[in-house]
């Protein structure tokens, strides 16, 4: 089921009216009953899957509670990890890496017989499993005691607003939420979930689905087009993929608040980032914390020598390439972001003492300026670093949309060339390029406020009509400019 549905239209007011209406004690049932069916109506089989997880981590963690040592509780932890990864490696991974030792297979003119493992991808599959291999962990680290209700655990591994897309909870902050007694209907908090819902609708609809037209006739096409339609593609899928993944994050938050529930923040105005460290702090933020507490500190972060720093940099950065698909491209685009981080350190004496200089030889020229002069600079440096990070980003988005490798190479040489095409593609007309544009435009504006406070404080300087009419515009937006052909969520693929 699609946030961008009839079905899903029908059946979030419908579960939030009994939510309400639901005895306290038995809203843990009410919620985990909706959310095994809103799975369900992808694909009722891979519902197993989510059900074998629970089990196995519900066990394995009484297990291990019930245990004193790291040494008596490793060998059920590595059950845990076993039967998650073995799971996403056997739905994900398998026909990767099967496809991978075949080509090798082939260069050398020998035979290779493993069949491919024909079969359908289950939704969201990297997200809960990871959220589930995260209560494992912290219970066997003592950072989490293990769950005894087997029914509110069940809930913590499927609850469907973050289910298929995130953000990726931890244990620790979103079980002791489903324990609480009451939640009792809170106008001010129902309507501000519905505000945040709608402008994730916006996102989706108006800026993200609109942007796909243009991106998917020229990506998918990548041997007819070079020049200004490449690079608009390309551009045009940086605020796509943000407004799609960004979107749904926001209608997640916001359909958990409706109901009392807080979920994590996952984005955070990424394109106003300084530096690729900085990106990934607002990018995708339930992820990286993940990475960063589940890998990157295990493998000893920056307490090691500075050559091991940036190996354990390239490793995560590849891994998280790789966890968001099963491709060469995902690879590289990881390792694209581990290079960045890489030569960020490595250049950042040099650069800081560059902008130094410059600072000084600006302060020897201002005499009365009073330190105008000054701010210009600091605003430069700021805005160029804006710029450069932004535009690093953007040069990876090739290899993460690209269909292959090869095509992302004839994409990335299409981009440089000099090319006289129209920017107009096929089946893009003039005024769905205007919309476009339209939407990353509002989207601007709204973070250029969003960088003084939140959008619904800053509207509440303002009187009920501006305000209503401010919500309306939003709605109607979606209702006119919207696009309806149930596009999937980016990330449901991962």
């Amino acid at each position: 089921m699609l946030f961008n549905s009839l079905e899903f239209l029908v059946f979030f007011p419908v579960v939030v009216g009994l939510y309400f209406t639901c005895p306290s004690r038995y809203r843990w049932g009410l919620l985990l009953a909706a959310s095994y069916y809103f799975y369900a109506s992808w694909k009722l089989e891979y519902l197993g899957l989510i059900v074998a997880s629970t089990l196995v981590d519900y066990w394995v963690g009484r297990r291990m509670g019930a245990l004193d040592t790291h040494a008596e509780r490793r060998p059920y932890l590595l059950i845990s990890l076993g039967v998650n990864l073995g799971i996403l490696f056997a739905f994900k991974y398998f026909n990767f890496v099967n496809e991978s030792v075949r080509a090798v297979f082939q260069k050398f003119d020998l035979f290779y017989g493993v069949p491919a493992f024909d079969v359908l991808l289950p939704v969201g599959i990297s997200f809960y499993t990871f959220q589930t291999l995260a209560y494992s962990i912290d219970v066997y680290r003592e950072k989490k005691e293990p769950e005894t209700h087997l029914g509110i655990f069940a809930l913590y591994v499927s609850f469907f607003p973050q289910l298929v897309a995130g953000p990726i909870e931890r244990s620790q902050r979103l079980i002791p939420q489903f324990k609480e007694e009451e939640y009792s209907f809170d106008y001010e908090r129902v309507t501000s979930g519905l505000k945040l819902m709608a402008w994730g609708f916006f996102k989706k609809l108006v800026v993200a689905d609109r942007l796909a037209i243009y991106v998917d006739e020229v990506y998918n096409h990548p041997g007819l087009y070079e020049g200004w339609p490449v690079v608009l593609a390309t551009y045009f899928f940086a605020f796509q993929i943000y407004c799609d993944f960004s979107g749904y994050s926001d209608i997640a938050i916001g359909a958990a608040r409706v109901m009392g529930y807080d979920l994590m923040e996952n984005f955070r105005r990424p394109y106003f980032s300084k530096s690729i460290s900085e990106f990934w702090r607002r990018w995708h933020i339930s992820l990286s914390s993940w990475f960063k507490d589940y890998l990157y500190i295990p493998l000893g972060g920056n307490r090691v020598s500075v050559r091991r720093w940036y190996v354990n940099l390239l490793i995560v950065f590849v891994v998280s390439g790789l966890w968001h698909g099963a491709a060469w491209t995902f690879a590289i685009w990881g390792a694209l972001h581990g290079v960045y981080m890489v030569l960020g350190a490595i250049t950042a004496s040099w650069r800081d003492r560059v902008w130094s200089r410059i600072g000084e030889q600006v302060q020897q020229i201002e005499g009365a300026t009073r330190g105008v002069l000054s701010g210009i600079v600091d605003d430069l440096r700021r805005g160029w670093q804006v710029l450069a990070t932004f535009h690093l980003v953007l040069l990876a988005w090739i290899f993460f949309r690209a269909n292959s490798l090869p095509e992302a190479v004839t994409l990335l040489e299409s981009f440089f060339a000099v090319g006289s095409q129209s920017v107009l593609p096929r089946g893009v007309s003039s005024v769905q390029l205007a919309l476009s544009i339209f939407g990353i435009g509002v989207l601007g504006i709204v973070h250029l406020i969003e960088r003084m406070q939140p959008l619904d404080k800053y509207l509440d300087r303002y009187p009920v009509p501006f305000r209503w009419g401010a919500y309306y515009a939003i709605i109607g937006s979606i209702l006119i400019f919207g696009v309806f052909t149930q596009k999937e969520f980016i990330y449901f693929q991962f």
